[in-house]
């Protein structure tokens, strides 16, 4: 018997409303199907985002300053602590995201800088960053195990903060400011730059030994350039101004800055002094050549910083202090600056100019 042929209505089989449901039935499992993939791709990945972000766990780093809060905004310290917050940004540690940072500013005052060393290690922070050795005297003080990073501390070993250079052996370890030797390099630019000084004075600070050390081989060296030099302590504000005019009295007189956070501290009083007394004076660090100072010859801190925070992030992986060496400054900077040599009647040797890391005009 042959095949009946069913006519088709309207050009449509006979089954269509029902192959249209199954049809539509299929389209909607594909559709579920894939909803359920793409979901399940999602959820499977949004997990994995939060648990990133959730299991970060927060750090805390604090920070003990040597000079004041102030010093936050000012020249000299926005590219220190620039440079040692994009360091850890590129070592992974962003304050606010994974790491808090507490800071302390003392400026100076023993005082307050035993009460911020208290109050920084009651935090019990991962780690302690000490800018100069007035920050890091009372930060061993008040603790023996919270590892410690500082920078701008000269001669550790004989200070008693560590053990040895290569092996600290406690808690500490760090970037010292210089050794000194480096202390020689100040009468001879103050001598090259104006020869016809015989006399400085030498700001200290006699309450640390590094401001004792410093001036010791100041005067080992000023004989040879034929200069005599008188120490001028560092109390107070009020003692600088006197000591000063007292000694600018006799001609062919010079000043040399020590290294020091009160000197930091003082800066624009001690320049303003130099310029009123018309003292050629030879400094530390830059920032008091920025602030209208003569010359400057000393480590590049900027660099320090940056260092320092290489040596926060091993400690925050699991290194320890004991191990990590103490590390002497790598680079150096010569700053003159010309708006004060000529307001001075100085003129500035073209081989001194010539070996100046920057000119300030």
């Amino acid at each position: 018997m042959g095949r009946i042929e069913i006519p088709h209505r309207n050009g449509l089989p006979p089954c269509y409303p029902f192959c249209r449901k199954n049809e539509a039935r299929e389209n909607r499992a594909v559709n579920r199907r894939e909803v359920i993939t793409l979901l399940g791709g999602t959820a499977a990945a949004w997990p994995l985002a939060a648990r990133a972000q959730q299991g970060e766990r927060m750090r805390r780093l604090a920070v003990l300053g040597g000079g004041s809060d102030r010093d936050i905004a000012d020249p000299r310290s926005q590219p220190n602590s620039a440079a040692f917050l994009e360091a850890l940004q590129q070592l992974g540690w962003t304050d606010g995201r994974n790491l808090r940072i507490d800071y302390r500013w003392p400026a100076g005052d023993a005082d307050a800088a035993r009460k911020y060393a208290a109050e920084l290690v009651a935090l019990a922070p991962d780690v302690i960053l000490a800018v100069s050795v007035t920050s890091l005297v009372p930060l061993l003080q008040a603790t023996r195990t919270v590892p410690i990073v500082f920078v701008a501390v000269s001669d550790p070993v004989a200070a008693g903060f560590v053990d040895s250079l290569a092996r600290p052996g406690g808690n500490a370890t760090g970037f010292m400011v210089f050794d000194y030797d480096f202390s020689a390099k100040w009468p001879e630019l103050l001598k090259e730059i104006v020869p016809g000084v015989t006399r400085a004075a030498v700001l200290r600070d006699s309450a640390i030994s590094t401001g004792i050390g410093q001036f010791a081989v100041i005067q080992s060296v000023s004989r040879s350039v034929g200069m005599d030099v008188s120490p001028v302590n560092l109390p107070d504000a009020g003692e600088i101004e006197p000591a000063l005019a007292t000694f600018a009295r006799r001609g062919n007189s010079g000043l040399i800055v020590t290294a020091s956070s009160l000197s930091l501290v003082h800066r624009e009083l001690i320049v303003a002094l130099a310029a009123r007394h018309q003292l050629p004076a030879v400094y530390w660090e830059r920032v008091f050549v920025a602030a209208g100072g003569l010359i400057s010859y000393g480590p590049d801190r900027v660099d320090q910083f940056r260092q320092a925070a290489g040596y926060v992030d091993r400690i925050l992986r699991g290194e320890k202090p004991a191990d990590l060496p103490v590390q002497a400054p790598t680079k150096y900077e010569l700053v003159i600056n010309m708006k004060t040599a000529k307001a001075q009647g100085i003129d500035v040797p073209a081989t001194l100019l010539a070996r100046a890391d920057e000119v300030i005009e």
